[in-house]
């Protein structure tokens, strides 16, 4: 492997000084135009690249985005996806970090990752589902599926109520009515406001809300696990799941298929996000789909808002149910 080519290896084959290497890459004047065209070909052609903190140190900037996340899933990949669209036409890198994986830590994972990266390496941060906002940072922040809601932190979300209600609503509509609900994690308002909508679809259908049918799924895999075999444990089992997201889901319909349950002929089951997982599956997954491409646009358009001198913004997009084949009517 090739060393790292320095600031020096380009003065030299462009025939200055390291001073004049600088200013042409940092445009500063007192360069010609015919130097400073020789000393770009240069830097082209050994692949030089600057300190990204000496840059920054020195400008005040970086011109990085930071996406904050704890660990590289579905739900965090569909958004960065729309981040780095959204960036394309604008002089803005992304750096996507992942908070939680070399701590070992879920908890507090964002207050790391923004005293790492704050105020040297990015001008602002996306925190994706934080579990924590902090009060204050470094650098502008957007908090995408916040902690606690649309609270002083800029913020960007969908109507968590109304999806859940929705999807609860169409498993009345086929006829559920003994029908679980796999929460997701206790100190995030998405999922408070998923199991609100849950038990709203309920009451209004004059259907008694039975709290043995609640169990934690926690929005991952493997803590959705035991939840699963909890509610297909009950001496009644439930007939339909809605599942506080669609990884939940997905393993919910796994503990089904090994317990020799037929989805959706003996339990029918609902996500939430919809990921690609979700319509690769067999069966695919009915589900609330979040515009997850969008909201990630979105959190730049506010970030970037917020860079000009802008005040936060607060943004809730709808969530729209699509029907699969992993719901059918009771009995089917």
């Amino acid at each position: 492997m090739n060393a790292r080519t320095t600031i020096t290896d380009v003065a030299r084959a462009a025939g200055v000084s390291v001073a004049t290497v600088s200013k042409a890459i940092n445009g500063r004047d007192g360069v010609s135009a015919e130097t400073h065209a020789r000393i770009l070909r240069v830097v082209a052609e050994l692949g030089y690249e600057s300190s990204l903190v000496a840059t920054s140190m020195r400008r005040g900037r970086t011109n990085v985005i930071g996406v904050l996340v704890a660990e590289f899933e579905p739900f965090a990949l569909q958004l960065l996806r729309g981040v780095s669209t959204a960036l394309q036409d604008t002089p803005y890198d992304v750096l996507a970090y992942a908070g939680s994986v070399s701590a070992g830590e879920h908890l507090g994972w964002e207050r790391r990752s923004l005293s790492r990266l704050g105020g040297t390496l990015i001008d602002g941060a996306i925190l994706v589902t934080p579990t924590t906002t902090p009060p204050q940072a470094a650098v502008p922040i957007v908090a995408v599926d916040p902690h606690e809601g649309p609270h002083g932190t800029a913020t960007v979300a969908v109507h968590n109520v109304e999806g859940a209600r929705t999807a609860t609503e169409h498993l009345i509509s086929l006829g559920h009515r003994r029908i679980a609900h796999l929460r997701g994690r206790s100190d995030l308002e998405s999922a408070q406001q998923r199991e609100a909508g849950y038990r709203s679809a309920l009451g209004a259908a004059g259907i008694p809300f039975d709290p043995s049918l609640v169990v934690d799924g926690g929005y991952r895999t493997a803590s959705a696990t035991a939840g699963a075999h909890a509610i297909l444990d009950l001496p009644e089992r439930p007939t339909a799941v809605f599942a506080a997201n669609d990884l939940t889901a997905l393993e919910a319909m796994r503990v089904a298929a090994e317990r020799g349950l037929r989805v959706p002929d003996d339990l029918s089951v609902v996500g939430f996000d919809d990921i690609p997982e979700a319509s690769s599956n067999n069966p695919q997954l009915t589900t609330v789909r979040q515009p997850l491409a969008e909201m990630g646009a979105a959190a730049v358009g506010v970030l970037l808002g917020m860079l000009r001198g802008e005040d936060p913004a607060h943004i809730r997009m709808h969530a729209e149910l699509v029907v699969r084949s992993s719901t059918a009517p009771i009995g089917s």
